[in-house]
């Protein structure tokens, strides 16, 4: 009997140990490949991080730039601390009449009287919204921040009762009257006025703890102006209108002004350095650093 004879082919797989030993390379690699991998990862996060912290304080440094470029010439002042900057915003300026249309009819400003109210060149219904003159303004003239002619003193303030369009034949002009009767103590030399709004007598920006906020104190719609007071501290703000004043940045870890101007040159200059963590307590902090040019010219 004839035997047929088969061929097998022998087929065989991964061992268990083989298996183990893949899992154990390949648990390596990735552990060095994660150990190369980690460091520009949290770089790309940390820059997140910083980026956003800058922005910021960005915002807030250029917030406070707008509103410092509208302050009252020789009106911006910082405390002992250099942590509370205050100044007098304006709305807008103009220039007005030195003399008289005819002689008597109070159109002009007379600095040797106490006047009830002036022409101003142009006319108030002209300008836009946002820039006119308002009752309960305030007028203030050739403000230079010191004894005597000081707009925290109401020493060269008046309160503005009306605007109106002067009625003249041919005048491009609008009258202001003052609510009382005020003596400028020193004329322009280039019979400028400043109008300080009602809204916002003055504005302080108060590094308080671990966060910037802005301090507004807004006028009276009463009295004469005298409504300030010469102490550096004044507006400065407690812990009680400070915890209501809006927050312009969080998380501060060292928030400083500075501000030289006091030599009643025609330009002064305001230094601002606020450094900010991100709030988890790892002590990361982003600093910023900015000047800001104030026009002192009255």
């Amino acid at each position: 009997m004839a035997h047929q004879s088969h061929s097998y082919s022998r087929q065989r797989g991964f061992t268990l140990v083989e298996l183990v030993m893949v899992i154990v390379i390949l648990g390596v690699i990735g552990g060095v490949v994660a150990v190369f991998m980690r460091a520009p990862i949290d770089a790309y996060f940390a820059s997140g991080r910083r980026a956003a912290m800058s922005d910021v304080a960005d915002t807030a440094v250029r917030r406070m730039s707008r509103d410092i470029r509208k302050a009252l010439p020789n009106s911006l002042r910082v405390n002992a601390a250099g942590t509370c900057l205050e100044f007098i915003p304006t709305r807008t300026g103009g220039r007005y009449r030195e003399q008289d249309r005819t002689s008597g009819d109070g159109k002009g400003m007379n600095f040797a009287i106490a006047e009830s109210g002036f022409n101003m060149l142009g006319r108030n219904a002209d300008w836009s919204a946002d820039q006119q003159i308002k009752s309960n303004d305030l007028i203030a003239v050739y403000n230079l921040g010191i004894t005597g002619a000081t707009a925290y003193n109401g020493d060269n303030v008046a309160r503005v009762s009306t605007v109106v369009a002067d009625t003249t034949s041919g005048s491009e002009e609008s009258t202001i009257s003052f609510t009382t009767p005020k003596q400028f103590p020193l004329e322009s030399g280039s019979k400028r006025f400043h109008v300080i709004p009602v809204e916002e007598n003055v504005v302080a920006y108060v590094c308080n703890g671990t966060t910037l906020r802005r301090l507004v104190t807004p006028g009276l719609t009463t009295g004469t102006g005298a409504l300030f007071t010469s102490s550096a501290t004044s507006y400065c703000g407690t812990a009680t209108t400070l915890s209501a004043a809006p927050v312009l940045v969080s998380n501060l870890t060292s928030c400083a002004f500075t501000y030289n101007g006091n030599d009643l040159q025609r330009n002064g200059l305001v230094q601002m350095a606020i450094s900010l963590g991100n709030g988890t307590g790892d002590g990361e902090t982003v600093s910023l650093y900015h000047q800001i040019n104030v026009n002192n010219t009255p």
